[in-house]
């Protein structure tokens, strides 16, 4: 039987990405990278678009009236009542032919987050820990920073370099979410049709893995064992997240970028939002600490 996939924002994305869910005022949070726009729009409500300025790609909630946000700079501190930014921790801020990618929040607070060439050069960017105001660069020569995503005891995270086709695992201290161990591929995506892009890990430790280029959502057993895949209405789906005040559905960002005027005529939804009509037994985002 086949899944329904229904949109949640028919708003076309050039490149959707980093959608996060605030269950405190029930929304979903999303960006249009390339554009530097943040998106804004509650489950049963209208959609907002925040004209941003530069390039941003991930949010995270430190509390009820500030956000983080992962930008082309570094991490901002986004102020919700009035839109400002202010940066709060420079991340290749001097490095122009960079910006932020994937990113999402360890249980214990701390914040991974990638960057990437903007021209996707390969081994540009980098995999960041940032936690209480400290930085450390976790992984460097990353390509395409994806995919990470930890299990709900902390104890493992998830990332990729797209580029390689080869989705990491690696044990992590959950009192701080720093790796303690060599990292392991968990899934050879090399030989399967699309890459793989971004991730969330629900309560069961299932991940849930947006193939772009594979037009499909693909969900992971915790061996690394595949258990179902979805078909998506868009080519390049870019990344899920799980909404609702349980948790139990899931968001999926897509984007239209690298395709040309014939490509996108036979693609008419690429750059919507979409939601999984299916239930799941996903998580809340942690809050992210900054200090």
């Amino acid at each position: 039987m086949m899944d329904s996939v229904s949109i949640f924002s028919d708003q076309i994305c050039e490149l959707g990405e980093g959608p996060s869910y605030d269950p405190g005022t029930d929304a979903l949070f999303w960006f249009d990278i390339v554009n530097g726009k943040l998106l804004e729009k509650r489950l049963a409500g209208v959609l907002k678009v925040h004209d941003l300025g530069l390039m941003a790609s991930a949010i995270a909630i430190i509390d009820d009236a500030r956000q983080l946000i992962a930008t082309e700079k570094g991490l901002y501190v986004r102020d919700v009542a009035t839109g400002k930014l202010a940066l709060h921790t420079p991340i290749e801020a001097d490095n122009p032919l960079t910006r932020s990618n994937d990113s999402r929040v360890h249980p214990c607070g701390a914040f991974w987050t990638g960057t990437m060439g903007k021209d996707e050069g390969k081994g540009a960017g980098a995999i960041y820990w940032f936690f209480k105001g400290e930085l450390r660069r976790l992984f460097a020569d990353i390509t395409v920073s994806n995919s990470i995503c930890f299990s709900e005891d902390g104890a493992i995270a998830y990332y990729t370099d797209t580029a390689t086709g080869l989705l990491m695992r690696v044990a992590c201290d959950p009192a701080t979410g720093l790796p303690v161990g060599e990292p392991k591929v968990f899934i050879d995506h090399r030989s399967s049709k699309g890459y793989v892009d971004g991730s969330v890990v629900d309560s069961e430790g299932v991940l849930w893995n947006a193939v772009w280029g594979g037009k499909a959502v693909k969900a992971y057993s915790p061996d690394g064992a595949l258990l179902r895949e979805i078909a998506m209405p868009v080519t390049q789906p870019s990344c899920p997240a799980f909404v609702g005040r349980k948790a139990d559905r899931i968001a999926v960002t897509s984007a239209w970028k690298g395709k040309d005027e014939k490509q996108r005529a036979l693609d008419p939804q690429a750059g919507m939002t979409f939601l999984l009509d299916l239930s799941v037994k996903g998580r809340l985002e942690p809050r992210v600490l900054i200090a």
